[in-house]
């Protein structure tokens, strides 16, 4: 096992253990501006965050809504560039040392500097895990064994009506965890998530498939509490995030104070289902 899937080994163990959750939030690399993205990690760390999940600015960011385009488009016009996406992750490991980091970003960027040359460095950079959000899961064995071969956890995407084929290529490829879509169509905290069908969650087991985390529309922690109840691992949030750093963004104090607020906040309900501890869950019979 390498040292990056040991990272969410580690977190996943915990938290299977103690019978709780994780809370991963989703924030833009660059956004506002390069040096204030990496006090945004800080600010969420320091609220309880156990992973974190970036995204590497695209102009064409066909997967997420309005609120995380606009931080990319923010990222860009303040200079950001994918070398400087890879040294900000660069600096976040430095900063901390256990903490899972998940990439999200495009087919066009990875291809742009060789699927293998982007992983390479991806991973030197000390990224844990990387996610090509356009490429549907059965293309994605050139993006997933590059990855694999770099010491990345290839992430894979489950939607609400996943076919066998999708299960088969996260049998084959899936590592580090499952992102679970909590809804169809696009990022946006303005359309709220749904508790996928016990079935999935059933079928993610059967087929061997990494811990499910659930995201999009992941906004409130009644969202959080209601994704470890349908057998999540946890929960991934990210547009409410950036949201509240295009709000708070002009002032760096107020940002902070916000976004360790929201994690705070949303770290407690992963911990709790139905208001108590739980005594266990599906979330963490993954292995």
């Amino acid at each position: 096992m390498t040292e990056h899937a040991t990272r969410y080994a580690v977190m996943f163990d915990r938290f299977r253990a103690a019978g709780a959750g994780a809370f991963v939030p989703f924030m833009m690399l660059g956004d506002p501006t390069p040096d204030a993205s990496l006090a945004v990690v800080d600010a969420l760390v320091a609220g309880g965050a156990d992973a974190i999940e970036v995204g590497i600015p695209f102009s064409d960011p066909v997967a997420d809504g309005p609120v995380i385009q606009r931080a990319s488009a923010r990222a860009l016009a303040a200079g950001m560039t994918t070398t400087g996406a890879f040294e900000l992750i660069a600096a976040i490991r430095t900063r901390h040392p256990a903490l899972p980091i998940g990439v999200l970003t495009y087919a066009n960027l990875v291809a742009q500097r060789g699927i293998a040359n982007f992983c390479n460095a991806l991973a030197d950079a000390g990224a844990d895990s990387l996610l090509v959000a356009d490429v549907p899961g059965v293309e994605i064995a050139p993006f997933a064994r590059a990855a694999r071969n770099a010491g990345l956890a290839p992430i894979l995407v489950v939607p609400p009506n996943a076919t066998d084929a999708t299960f088969a290529s996260l049998a084959q490829w899936g590592r580090g965890y499952t992102y679970v879509l909590g809804r169809a169509g696009v990022t946006g905290a303005d359309t709220a998530m749904h508790a996928p069908a016990a079935d999935l969650i059933a079928k993610l087991r059967e087929v061997g498939a990494p811990p499910p985390l659930i995201g999009f529309g992941i906004s409130t922690p009644e969202h959080v509490r209601q994704a470890i109840a349908a057998g999540a691992a946890g929960a991934i949030a990210g547009s409410a995030v950036v949201a509240i750093v295009e709000r708070h963004g002009d002032d760096p104090l107020s940002c902070a104070a916000a976004l360790t607020d929201f994690a705070a906040t949303m770290v407690r309900a992963a911990r709790r289902k139905d208001g108590v501890l739980p005594a266990g869950s599906g979330a963490i019979s993954f292995r």
